[in-house]
């Protein structure tokens, strides 16, 4: 079975698509390809209120491009979700009419709660060491999503309008901090050690330069190390010293900020970061829906 699943954010949308074989009764997902491109929605959306033209005109390419994507690979089911700036964009639902009649591919506009929930698809609690609770933390370009979990359980969730995109247009306030900062005080605790799982493409980025080995930890004192380096550099010299792209470099700082705020305020001192996504969620959402009605 092969199953599509198109995220579209406020930094980037992407076409993840994966074959799902089953083994001794157990679901096995394969990755076949991986599409991202840089739309950057938020930068409009955040600004203006609305996504202007030529990223309306790039988000109904993008989609074509996908559809035929998904039509070569010959996916049977697929689900594409869009989050932050969608959700803000004034004329987010006739872009989402225009995909349709342009493409066929239907988009839902979902929640921050949702987005958020989507982790739950990727069976992370399953593994975890009962041990220790986990707050995850997936920094996106309009928002973070938290969702912390205990015994193997969702305790809480929650989604802030603090991300990437808003940091870099100046248009996340102390009060927004304040209250994220609150929100972690009050409902991130337990008696056991916590430690994070992080999520999004600059955590990967980071933990791929720290030549940390799969399975093992960052420690916050490296990501704190990271956020002055790349703090005292401009976005031209994070791009030749460390080869990346200007969607990137121009990031990654703002996302830094938040990591590292989030796991201070939750007397984290290291991070998991096992490369899930909203992507990958939504691979585990349709394929569970499918076997449920089985």
């Amino acid at each position: 079975m092969k199953i599509a699943a198109i995220d579209i954010g406020s930094n980037a949308a992407r076409l993840l698509i994966n074959e799902v074989k089953i083994n001794n009764n157990q679901p096995e997902f394969i990755k076949l390809n991986l599409l991202r491109i840089p739309l950057r929605l938020g930068m409009d959306v955040f600004t203006l209120g609305k996504i202007g033209e030529e990223r309306e005109r790039m988000v109904i390419d993008s989609m074509k491009i996908f559809s035929d994507l998904m039509r070569i690979y010959k996916v049977e089911h697929y689900r594409a979700c869009a989050t932050s700036a969608m959700r803000d964009a004034e004329n987010g639902n006739d872009i989402i009419r225009q995909v349709k009649e342009t493409s066929g591919i239907n988009i839902e506009i979902i929640s921050g709660d949702e987005e958020a929930t989507l982790v739950f698809e990727n069976h992370v609690a399953e593994g975890l060491d009962k041990e220790f609770a986990y707050l995850y933390i997936d920094v996106g370009g309009g928002s973070t999503e938290l969702t912390f979990y205990e015994n193997g359980q969702m305790i809480y969730e929650k989604s802030f309008n603090i991300g990437t995109i808003r940091l870099l247009n100046n248009l996340v306030m102390p009060d927004n901090w304040e209250e994220m900062k609150e929100e972690i005080k009050k409902n991130v605790v337990s008696k056991k050690p916590i430690v994070a799982i992080g999520s999004g493409g600059n955590i990967n980025k980071v933990f791929s330069m720290s030549k940390t080995k799969d399975g093992k930890p960052m420690s916050l004192a490296h990501l704190k190390k990271v956020y002055k380096e790349f703090n005292d550099m401009t976005v031209e010299e994070r791009m030749t010293k460390h080869n990346m792209r200007e969607d990137r470099a121009d990031v990654l700082v703002h996302a830094l900020k938040i990591f590292n705020n989030v796991m201070a305020w939750s007397d984290i001192k290291s991070i998991f970061v096992p490369k899930i996504s909203v992507a990958d969620g939504l691979i585990h959402n349709i394929f569970s829906q499918l076997h449920d009605k089985k």
